[in-house]
């Protein structure tokens, strides 16, 4: 039954990258992410005030406000650059793989920023990893010579953003409850995203049938299938399993998008996801060699893909490393 479970989490996480690329063909980035989160928040809004009323309190406008920042970082950022990385031509596997070394990225920030140790087995994870992905984006970009160079840097900016909102919530003095973290941060990402689109003209959804098919693509699978499996495998299995479901990511999309989109997939991309896999395998065993508990994110830690939920769609709120909190959903 659990291995049942992390295929579907896998698959339905992975989904919100193959959708951004549904999407892609039939309107821009800031028309697909306002249409599937519009909705979805309006949706959210209700149950917030009906089911999950009493979650809201006891919070105060700094509290509301801060996840409002951190919905800004960690899915409005995160799947602007997403999606626009794939319009650009950013094959969805690159993109998933960049998109996956952000728990290394945040593990290997905790040592300086939060102080905390970081062991030379986590560091030498972190190294296949950037390695691996350096090997993808090239192999990438050569097959794809009509792609421009500067547009694999845009998925690092919202890999960034996403560490950023890491920490943002790692500090985060007050407990805030998941289905209140969602809703703020899809809130948050709506008003974001009609406002892009209503300043550049592209709020108006195209007639196309493939349009809507993306998105109830991205509402159904990545969110609602992704970040409810999400939740129910960390309830059963703690956020170690959960975190290393993520890096499963990369190669599932990597290999979906090939079959469902012709994108390049030879052996340097292979290579480049085999090092990635390597790290998430060295940096684990470095965990639990240091006595890393089952629900404790020793290391790198994960912000969830598909925020949304997932991702993909909608997000848990980031993990924070100091505090051992359950890592965010990343709307891919």
């Amino acid at each position: 039954m659990n291995v049942l479970l992390s295929a579907a989490f896998v698959l339905c996480w992975s989904s919100g990258f193959i959708g951004a690329k549904l999407g892609a063909g039939s309107a821009s980035a800031v028309t697909v992410l306002m249409w599937r989160f519009l909705p979805l928040t309006v949706v959210l809004i209700a149950v917030a005030v009906t089911v999950t009323r009493a979650s809201w309190r006891g919070l105060s406008a700094r509290d509301v406000g801060r996840q409002a920042v951190i919905g800004a970082l960690s899915q409005s950022g995160y799947l602007l650059t997403v999606y626009y990385a794939i319009q650009l031509g950013v094959s969805t596997g690159t993109t998933a793989l960049i998109d996956g070394v952000q728990p290394l990225v945040a593990g290997a920030l905790a040592g300086p920023l939060l102080h905390q140790l970081v062991s030379r087995r986590q560091w030498l994870g972190l190294g296949l990893g950037a390695a691996g992905v350096a090997v993808v984006t090239l192999a990438d970009a050569s097959a794809g010579p009509g792609v421009a160079r500067w547009a694999y840097a845009v998925p690092f900016v919202g890999m960034l953003a996403l560490v950023a909102a890491t920490f943002l919530e790692g500090r985060s003095p007050a407990r805030v409850a998941p289905s209140v973290s969602l809703t703020v941060h899809c809130a948050t990402s709506t008003v974001v995203f009609t406002a892009l689109a209503m300043s550049t003209g592209a709020a108006r959804p195209p007639a196309e049938a493939s349009f809507w098919v993306a998105i109830g693509w991205l509402v159904a699978l990545s969110t609602f299938g992704g970040y409810g499996l999400y939740w129910l495998i960390l309830r059963r299995s703690g956020v170690t399993a959960v975190n290393t479901l993520m890096f499963l990511m990369a190669p599932v999309t990597a290999v979906w998008g090939a079959l469902m989109f012709d994108e390049p997939f030879g052996p340097r991309t292979a290579l480049g996801l085999a090092l990635g896999l390597a790290a998430v395998v060295i940096v684990r065993r470095g965990d639990r060699s240091s006595g890393g508990g089952r629900d404790r994110p020793c290391g790198p830690v994960s912000v969830g893909r598909g925020r949304s939920g997932p991702a993909t769609g909608r997000r848990p709120p980031p993990a924070g490393p100091r505090r051992g909190r359950p890592p965010a959903g990343r709307p891919s």
